[in-house]
């Protein structure tokens, strides 16, 4: 009734109001009392585990299990630029100070292994120019590594340690069943400081930063510094889905967007690093972009042709400039870089038929695929 006051509630009572919170996440909030508000901290200290249940995961067990397959990586390197700056916003501003200390000086990055005889996944700009590559275990022993192989384009390298005994080692996932905002867990050696991890959530996937045709990256809030290049990002699984190799910064430290080659994209080009310590990809010997909608109608899917090398396998076998190329063998090509990939996965040497639009008329070529020129 009007006028009349609320006695005062006791501390049980407000403790079980301000409680209500933790069973009742997704309903609305009830209006709490003065003397429950002052007590809430208490109560949701007392439901903790109940929001942990409810998206705030405890990652001890993960990182417990995946750590030991983590490893440190110490580069002495010739050319100047500290590998854990590489592909970061701040190795233009770092690329003279450092070649002022000296010609050859010591970077680190971060990798894991994937096999327990010894091979190592990192990145192909930790390694740069190396001269002398050293792998440091968690257990703290060390060994010097040889290189696999390198694959610039995708920005992977293995490296090969003899361990005295079997090693740890992690598996990769599949990249493609993650989804933005499912929680991950980075490992790796920022600034050289041993082995660390930080977790969050994946921001994006499919980012294409323009840095090259096969940027594919997933995004992470993941807090990722220099020297955690070539380390692994985890599910929840304890399975690789990433390989972290960037990040956006305007200080080079973590402004929480970093970028992981995915999972996917990596799994072929290790295979054929451990199988013959190159990648070959496929090639048309053409310059393409993407179809400009016309006027007031949506876009159309394809990837034009602007140029044709002289003597190339798409000068052979008569594509033109103009042509709209819009499968490759059945598979749907929507933009430039889908063409890029998928001709880069198919084997030098295979036959692959192209449809494509020319002058608005619908045509079918049948091409050899060459063998990409150049690293990779």
């Amino acid at each position: 009734m009007p006028g009349r006051k609320t006695p005062p509630r006791s501390k049980v009572e407000a403790q079980a109001e301000a409680a209500h919170l933790c069973g009742n996440m997704t309903m609305p909030e009830p209006k709490l009392s003065r003397r429950a508000a002052l007590l809430l901290p208490a109560a949701l200290g007392a439901c903790g585990p109940a929001i942990a249940q409810r998206g705030l995961p405890d990652f001890a067990d993960l990182a417990q299990s995946v750590i030991p397959a983590v490893v440190s990586i110490q580069v002495t390197t010739r050319d100047g630029v500290p590998p854990e700056w590489r592909n970061q916003p701040r190795e233009r501003n770092q690329r003279e100070p450092s070649r002022r200390r000296g010609p050859i000086i010591q970077g680190a990055g971060s990798g894991f292994i994937i096999e327990p005889s010894g091979i190592i996944v990192t990145n192909a700009h930790v390694l740069g120019e190396a001269a002398n590559v050293l792998v440091g275990l968690h257990d703290g022993s060390e060994y010097p590594a040889t290189i696999i192989g390198i694959d610039e384009l995708t920005d992977i390298a293995l490296l090969k340690i003899e361990p005295q005994r079997p090693l740890s080692a992690v598996s990769l996932g599949h990249s493609r069943q993650m989804r933005v905002g499912q929680w991950v867990l980075t490992a790796g050696n920022p600034f050289g400081l041993g082995g660390s991890v930080t977790s969050g959530i994946i921001s994006a996937i499919g980012r294409d930063i323009r840095l090259g045709p096969f940027d594919d990256f997933i995004q992470t809030d993941a807090p990722i510094n220099p020297g955690n290049s070539g380390g692994p990002l985890f599910n929840m699984a304890g399975e690789v889905i990433g390989i972290t190799t960037l990040i956006f910064s305007p200080s080079g430290a973590s402004a929480g967007i970093g970028f992981a080659v995915p999972s996917d994209l990596a799994r072929p080009v290790i295979e054929q690093l451990l199988r013959g310590g190159r990648v070959e990809r496929g090639w048309l010997g053409v310059s393409v972009g993407d179809v400009e909608a016309a006027p007031g109608r949506p876009p159309r899917g394809g990837a034009q042709v602007l140029g044709v090398e002289r003597g190339s396998p798409a000068a052979r076998s008569g594509l033109r400039q103009g042509d709209v190329i819009t499968s490759v063998d059945g598979a749907r090509i929507t933009n430039n870089r889908d063409l890029v990939r998928g001709i880069s996965a198919i084997p030098p040497g295979q036959n692959v038929k192209l449809s494509l639009l020319r002058e608005g008329r619908v045509m079918e070529i049948t091409v050899q695929v060459g063998r990409r020129p150049g690293p990779g």
